[in-house]
């Protein structure tokens, strides 16, 4: 008996894959004598031009910037002893007066390594910092508004660190070497598209809503200004449309206005900015004697170390009023001297980024220079009466370590753009 034969199941056969050696190789074109050559030519003018940036890095320094940095650290050293000398003794009951002193020396020290580290590094690295540190400010000056976290002094808390040590430094002061690191690298690699709402405006102008924005909160008016007309400056020199910059002005005057006159944090500041004498022993009291302190320097001042003022009359005349004491023991024309070599240290860093190697160096330059130079006229703007009141202090004058040791890191960046600049015709 045979069974019927079972049928076999239909195969299902997948067509076949030729292997990676099995496929056609397609032909490259033989490439040309000339292309080749032209190929040649890229590779080496690329190897030339790396060659040639590793070797302009280690030029030298920009000799007259580093001459009026370290004459103003050494003048401001010398300032700084002589004013803080009464309170210094005061607070450590007779023991240590010399302690804000030292403490500065010791922070001047260190910043004039790090100035001079910096100096040596390519600035083109740079780049990479702009970003993280951006990112690392904001949450910084978050962690200042957090109860418990950030701490107060003088009913403003705008510090980090450990109380009742000298281990304590202002986030603020970070987040203005974040945003020019950080505008100056993005903006250096737009050209046209900086001159569109989009991308030229919307982007830097949310960061700077942001960043200044927190440090309004804590509150600080000063630094907020600093962050706002830094990055409106770099801003400025990479080539956003001047009807922009038209209309940022006039919101940032209508915002001013409200913080000055409306917020009434600051409206008794404006009171006593206004009308000082009328009281005098209240909320004028700081304005009027630094005016006293001014007006009694005279023409030649009263002698190095010699003020009155400096002896419990004037508050901060180791800090934000360091400058009234200048006025009083070195006079109008020792004052004015201080002010040409600022003007002159603020010019020579300007010319420095004219003559920057490229558009990120010239930027980056800008962006530090105009945040000295705009420290500058607040603090002085400030100690005349020209200005409210406000917490500002004076660049290598005021006590302060971390705010000496940023600002000597910064000038430190400018050495190391000054040893990349273009050559200068003579003559």
């Amino acid at each position: 008996m045979s069974y019927p034969r079972p049928q076999a199941r239909p195969q299902f056969h997948s067509r076949p894959q030729p292997r990676p050696q099995d496929r056609p190789q397609r032909r490259r074109r033989p490439m040309s004598r000339e292309e080749a050559l032209a190929r040649q030519e890229r590779r080496q003018r690329q190897k030339e031009l790396e060659e040639e940036s590793r070797e302009l890095a280690r030029g030298p320094i920009d000799l007259p910037f580093f001459v009026l940095v370290m004459l103003l650290l050494g003048i401001g050293l010398v300032m700084l002893l002589s004013a803080s000398f009464p309170s210094a003794y005061a607070e450590t009951d007779g023991e240590n007066p010399l302690y804000y002193f030292s403490h500065q020396a010791v922070f001047a020290v260190m910043g004039v390594a790090a100035m001079i580290f910096i100096g040596k590094i390519n600035y083109q690295r740079f780049r990479a910092l702009g970003k993280p540190l951006l990112y690392l400010s904001v949450i910084l000056l978050v962690l200042v508004l957090v109860p418990g976290v950030g701490l107060t002094h003088y009913n403003a808390t705008r510090w980090l660190g450990i109380p009742g040590t000298s281990f304590q430094f202002q986030p603020s002061e970070i987040a203005k070497a974040a945003v020019v690191l950080y505008f100056a690298d993005s903006i250096s690699k737009k050209k046209d598209q900086m001159r569109s709402f989009r991308y030229g405006i919307l982007p830097y102008a949310l960061i700077l809503a942001v960043v200044a924005g927190l440090v309004l909160l804590e509150p600080h008016l000063s630094g907020a200004i600093l962050i706002l007309g830094a990055g409106a400056a770099v801003m400025l020199v990479g080539g956003i449309n001047w009807a922009w910059v038209g209309a940022a002005g006039g919101a940032a005057g209508l915002l001013l206005y409200l913080v000055l006159f409306v917020v009434g944090y600051n409206k008794t500041r404006m009171t006593s900015w206004l009308d000082p004498w009328a009281d005098a022993q209240g909320s004028g009291y700081q304005l009027t004697q630094s005016l006293i302190a001014i007006g009694s320097g005279g023409l030649l001042g009263v002698g190095l170390g010699k003020s009155q003022q400096k002896f419990y009359y004037l508050p901060e005349e180791h800090n934000d009023f360091i400058f009234a004491i200048v006025c009083e023991e070195l006079g109008l024309i020792g004052a004015a001297i201080i002010m040409a070599i600022f003007a002159a240290l603020i010019l020579r860093g300007f010319w420095i980024a004219l003559h920057a190697r490229d558009r990120f160096g010239s930027l980056l330059v800008v962006g530090i220079i105009t945040l000295m130079g705009v420290q500058t006229f607040l603090n002085i703007g400030v100690v005349t009466g020209l200005l409210p009141t406000t917490g500002i202090s004076l660049p290598f004058f005021s006590y302060g370590g971390t705010a000496l040791s940023v600002q000597l890191a910064e000038m430190g960046i400018v050495l190391s753009v000054s040893r990349q600049m273009k050559p200068t015709r003579a003559g």
